[in-house]
């Protein structure tokens, strides 16, 4: 069999690529149609596939490819190590129940395990792999209490160490290597500047980080991997959102503002948005529906990007890095156990998930897989 080998093709000037208006044939089959991949997005599975089509199901916000006759999920395993598809809600108001969910799949929640004690107000911060929980109130008594447990692997926390300050409705993110603890409520009720951390695949004490722009409880957090972001608080500079750079040790540096002066939201992000949802105006009014979004590499103040299913104080929020969950927390009238969701990179109002095992407030929240 002869063998043609060609290393570059030119028009007959030599000056460029030859125009083939007819195209190329090979064994009865046009060129062009050789080796190409199909693509959907919709609700539904497409009709007729060939083997390595893509779709995007629109219906759970999942990439899938055609593969032997059947459609499978598309692993992401390149999203940066602080997120995952397993959903942690961890504790509330009188609670120690941890219960989860995958993120990608609507649904209610399952039973997880079990915190040391009844514990609200935590800090809830991953790697992927572990979910650490720090600070917190015990019996309305403020904790330095530092726990964690194996993502993957349903059962009770263990013990990680201590917080440097001992304090409650603070907020907390991660890089996948750090994971930051910041603000608080002290034993004193006022509220803590301190900003410490730890590194989550070793079990030791927290270490001091820097402080905030300034003292403040009951704020949120959230991370692009770069940035660490706290917005909010109970306190007068409620509508502060602040930064740190992870990587580097050091006191917070003033962001931009938020809509308007907010405590107890949530927070959660991808790696390049960040969003608050929900809260309590600082003078009491409230709650609110609003999800407001930021762009975290960018300071800048927040712009509106939806709304919840519902108005919501002290509720939780994770993401998978594409969508992001917010679940529990007080509405206008009771405690809830609804589960609402978003897509991160799209703009609109929460969609319905699911429910949390029990009703909770004051709870907390990471993800991992």
């Amino acid at each position: 069999m002869a063998t043609l080998k060609v290393n570059t093709v030119t028009n007959a000037a030599g000056t460029g690529s030859p125009d083939l208006p007819d195209g190329i044939t090979i064994n009865n089959t046009v060129l062009a149609s050789l080796n190409t991949m199909d693509y959907y997005a919709q609700s539904g599975e497409p009709s007729s596939p060939k083997n390595a089509a893509l779709w995007f199901d629109t219906d759970d916000d999942v990439l899938k490819m055609y593969v032997n006759d059947e459609w499978v999920q598309v692993d992401y395993s390149n999203l940066p190590a602080w997120f995952g598809d397993r959903g942690l809600f961890v504790g509330g108001n009188g609670s120690n129940v941890i219960a989860y969910v995958t993120i990608s799949t609507p649904g209610n929640a399952t039973d997880f395990g079990d915190l040391a004690s009844a514990r609200y107000g935590i800090g809830a911060c991953s790697n992927g792999s572990r979910g650490v929980f720090g600070g917190g109130l015990v019996s309305n008594a403020v904790t330095n209490l530092i726990d964690y447990v194996t993502i993957s692997t349903a059962g009770n926390t263990t013990d990680f160490g201590d917080l440097t300050v001992a304090r409650s409705y603070l907020g907390s993110c991660s890089d996948g290597v750090k994971g930051m603890f910041g603000g608080g409520m002290l034993v004193n009720y006022s509220g803590s500047t301190t900003i410490d951390y730890v590194t989550i695949a070793t079990t030791a004490n927290a270490i001091d980080f820097g402080d905030l722009t300034a003292g403040r409880a009951q704020l949120a957090a959230c991370s692009d991997g770069t940035y660490g972001v706290f917005g909010g608080g109970q306190s007068t500079v409620g509508i502060t959102i602040d930064y740190v750079t992870i990587a580097t040790t050091g006191n917070a540096t003033d962001f931009g503002d938020l809509s308007e002066a907010k405590s107890f939201m949530a927070s959660c992000s991808n790696s390049s948005r960040g969003l608050f949802g929900g809260g309590l105006n600082v003078s009491g009014s409230g709650p609110f529906n609003a999800i407001e979004y930021i762009t975290i590499a960018t300071p800048g103040n927040s712009t509106d990007f939806g709304d919840l299913t519902a108005a919501t104080q002290q509720l939780a929020a994770c993401s998978n890095g594409s969508r992001g969950i917010f679940g529990g927390g007080n509405t206008s009238s009771s405690t809830t156990n609804v589960i609402a969701y978003v897509t991160i990179d799209t703009l609109g109002n929460a969609t319905d998930f699911g429910d949390l095992t029990v009703a909770e407030n004051y709870l907390s929240s990471c993800s991992g897989d």
